[in-house]
């Protein structure tokens, strides 16, 4: 019922606004920034990377160490990938294709340090974090990686689109007070979580901020998750509830009609509702600790928290401390001795 009652105040909202909102958009868009501009140079910065490497793959900045297992079960999506590609050079674009995702910061940096600073008791005034591994999939630009830096994490940002991973070295490279702290590796979650070097229980938090939405194999994501993280880890999530709702919304209204994010950019059939995650984290070792609703305006381009997870919404989860696979051998050989 509430759904049915937020539906309708929603699309009254949008369509009162809509030629309003339209045309706000369409001015930021021509109008633009003067001066200094991100897309440009984040363009020139992967034509760059593209002349100069000596790898194979134009796509990979930095590879990842490849297994038979990150081949046959993989999160990726090549359309997705693809995708992506085109908008690579667009991440810091404040008024472009990812404002939503800009301004999305607003809620999620607050949960992710709050919910870790209460799992972790840290003390660090003016850097939180400071102490913590974070692994940011799915990083993008690093729209997120670089405050949560800020905060004083150590953060490494994946994501299998070199060019976005491009995109985000040369932004933290202007700033160099993230330098030691941040960095970026074009891979997979599969590829990381089998590397020696970075995978196997080395991070306090993972973070995959709309991520999993456009992701091809979620068990595999919630198994490496897992294995990345250590005892007791975090796990947070944002993502798109898969309700008629959300449909209406982040597809006809954001993508065909506001025009707020490109046409195409999701799929409602990859939406995936917090109960049926939560089964999904559950039986791979992760313990749900809350759920929150989330919503946009797309009048303001605010977020706001809310007590409806119809449309987005923020999961935190922590990883068992010890392994369900090794309790149950565990109890299956005591079982055998009794």
């Amino acid at each position: 019922m509430y759904a049915n009652k937020f539906g309708r105040l929603m699309f009254g909202l949008y369509s009162r606004n809509t030629a309003a909102v339209c045309g706000v958009v369409q001015a930021q868009r021509a109008g633009g920034r003067s001066g200094f501009s991100w897309t440009a140079v984040s363009r020139q910065w992967t034509l760059w990377l593209r002349r100069s490497t000596s790898l194979e793959s134009q796509h990979h900045t930095v590879p990842c160490h490849m297994s038979a297992r990150s081949a046959s079960h993989s999160t990726v999506d090549p359309d997705e990938v693809r995708r992506f590609q085109l908008l690579a050079s667009k991440w810091w674009d404040e008024r472009g294709e990812f404002a939503a995702l800009h301004a999305m910061n607003d809620l999620r940096v607050p949960f992710i340090r709050d919910n870790l600073l209460n799992e972790h008791r840290l003390g660090h005034p003016g850097k939180p974090l400071a102490g913590l591994r974070i692994l940011d999939v799915g990083c993008g630009g690093g729209l997120l990686t670089e405050p949560l830096g800020r905060l004083g994490a150590d953060v490494l940002g994946i994501d299998p689109v070199g060019d976005s991973i491009g995109t985000a070295q040369v932004h933290t490279a202007f700033d160099p007070d993230l330098r030691q702290r941040v960095s970026y590796r074009a891979c997979t979650l599969e590829d990381l979580s089998e590397d020696e070097e970075h995978g196997g229980g080395r991070y306090d938090a993972v973070v995959a901020s709309e991520v999993v939405e456009h992701l091809a194999d979620l068990e595999t994501f919630a198994s490496c998750c897992g294995h990345v993280l250590k005892p007791g880890g975090s796990l947070f999530i944002t993502t798109l509830n898969k309700t008629n709702l959300s449909y209406a919304l982040a597809i006809v209204a954001a993508e065909q009609l506001l025009r707020i994010v490109p046409s195409g950019t999701h799929d409602w059939e990859k939406f995936i509702s917090p109960v049926d995650l939560e089964r999904l984290l559950e039986s791979n070792g992760f313990s749900v600790q809350s759920v929150q609703g989330m919503l946009y305006n797309p009048v303001s381009g605010a977020w706001s928290w809310t007590n409806s997870t119809a449309i987005n919404y923020a999961l935190h989860a922590v990883k068992a401390r010890e392994d369900p696979h090794t309790e149950q051998a565990q109890e299956s050989t005591a079982d055998t001795h009794s």
